[in-house]
C-alpha cells in the first residue's frame, strides 16, 4: 500500500478512536483522554478500542491512578478539573 494511503488509513483509525473515546471520557489532548470508569465501563471501552485499532501497528496505553495520585494532578488549563475518584488516562 502506498505511503499516502497508509497515512490516510491511520488518520481514519485515529479519528474513529477519538470519537469512540468521547463516549467514555474527556480529551485533555487530541490523543490523551481522562476517564472515570467502573470496571464494566473499562471493559466496554477496551473492547471498542480493540475493534478499532490494528495491534501490530497501533499502540494504546492505559494508566491507572490511585485516588491519592489523582488528587495531586495539576493543570494549567482553566475550568473544572475532573472529579477525583479513579482516573484512567488513555
Amino acid at each position: 500500500m502506498p505511503a499516502r494511503a497508509l497515512r490516510r488509513a491511520l488518520r481514519r483509525r485515529r479519528t474513529r478512536l477519538h470519537k469512540a473515546l468521547l463516549d467514555f471520557g474527556t480529551p485533555v489532548q487530541y490523543s490523551v483522554f481522562e476517564c472515570w470508569l467502573t470496571a464494566a465501563e473499562l471493559e466496554r471501552m477496551q473492547a471498542r478500542v480493540a475493534k478499532i485499532i490494528r495491534p501490530r501497528v497501533d499502540h494504546v496505553r492505559y494508566y491507572f491512578l490511585c485516588a491519592t495520585c489523582a488528587a495531586k494532578v495539576q493543570s494549567t488549563r482553566a475550568g473544572e478539573i475532573t472529579k477525583i475518584e479513579e482516573v484512567l488516562v488513555v
